[in-house]
Formats: structure tokens, sequence, C-alpha cells
């Protein structure tokens, strides 16, 4: 990290969080540094029904980006060591490439992000930073135990989308390949294997956010 970076005052860092908490949650502000997964894939055409399903689908995983923004930029606040921080914000700028992605697609779908992302992102930014407060080691663990979650409802999606839709299941692809490297790194780093009630209890949450991203 630059001397510059860690000069910082409290204000620099308040309108540095204020810009990628706009850029996180305004449509189109987003740029992806590799290209779409799906730009190669063919666009077969889907039914309504199908459409719609993949759109819901599509939304869950954007909101999920929307969630892994705040939580980096979470801990990134918060994260003691500067490996680590800059640990976090190299996973972030994957995080943007998915969530540039995800909303592509669902444009190309008829459809729209979650009305319910600003809440999402407030959520996971908070816990983000409570968990950079106790120290990496559960920062690191918290990534972990996130993305593993991640990862299952990225493989169910693999599962549930329609079989033509390539395009959709490019991306899902690559994020599932991104997201499992983020959880091996976060572990590598030192996280702590979380107990098992804590799973249960983000499993838990996960899902309630799921459900519902899917429908608004």
């Amino acid at each position: 990290m630059s001397k510059d970076a860690r000069r910082l005052s409290i204000l620099d860092k308040f309108i540095s969080q204020s810009d990628q908490v706009l850029r996180t949650l305004n449509r189109h502000a987003h740029q992806p540094s590799r290209p779409s997964p799906a730009a190669g894939a063919k666009d077969d055409a889907l039914s309504e029904s199908e459409q719609r399903h993949a759109a819901g689908l599509m939304r869950v995983n954007h909101s999920g980006e929307v969630c892994a923004q705040a939580l980096y930029q979470g801990q990134g606040l918060t994260a003691k060591l500067p490996d680590v921080r800059e640990e976090m914000e190299q996973a972030a700028q994957e995080e943007v490439d998915h969530l540039a992605w995800c909303e592509e697609r669902l444009e190309q779908l008829n459809s729209q992000p979650s009305l319910l992302n600003p809440v999402w992102y407030g959520l996971s930014f908070s816990i983000g930073a409570f968990a950079g407060v106790l120290g990496d080691k559960w920062s690191l663990g918290f990534v972990a135990a996130t993305e593993n979650q991640v990862c299952k409802h990225l493989s169910g999606h693999l599962q549930s989308l329609p079989a033509q839709d390539t395009k959709s299941r490019a991306i899902v692809e690559q994020m599932l390949v991104d997201e499992a490297s983020h959880e091996e790194k976060a572990l590598a780093a030192g996280g702590i294997n979380f107990p098992k009630p804590i799973k249960l209890f983000m499993t838990a949450t996960s899902k309630l956010m799921t459900k519902t991203a899917y429908h608004i």
C-alpha cells in the first residue's frame, strides 16, 4: 500500500466510501476489468416463463454481488493489516466484474436489479465493518463462509437455469470459479473456519435474501 493511501484522513475515507456506495447501487456505473463470459455465447430464444425465471435467478446473483461489494468495502475500512486490506480490494474488483455482468444480463432479459439492494448493501456493509473490527482472522473467516454460501447458490442456479440460456450459464460458471477462489484465498490468508451454528445462521439469512430478491 502506498504512503498516500496510509495518509487518508477520515474525511477522505468518508468521501471514498460514499463514492463506492453510489457506484455500487447505481446502474451503468460499473466498469468491469474483464469482458463478460456471455459475450461469445449463443443468444437462444427463451419462452416467457423461462426468461422470467432466468431473470429472477440473475437478479438474485446481482443482489449477491451488491452484498459482496458492501462486505468487502466494510471490511476494507476496518481491517487492520495492509495486506488483508489489499486482498479485500482485489476481491472486490472481481466482484465488480460480476456486478456488471449480471446487470447487463438482466437488461438483456428485459428485467432490472432488486429494489431492495440498498437494504442488502447497508446490512452487508455493517456486518463487514464489524467483522473487520473483530480482527483479520474473523474478517477473513467471514469472507470464506460467505463465499461458500455463494458457491452453493451458484451451483444450484446452474441446475435451475434453462439449458438453452447459455449466456446466463456462462456468467454463473465464471462467477463460481471466482467465488471459490476467494474462499480459498481467505482461508489461506488466516481466516478461521466458522463453527456450524454460525454457518447455519448465515444459510438462513442468505435464503431470506435470495427468495426476496428473486421476486422484488
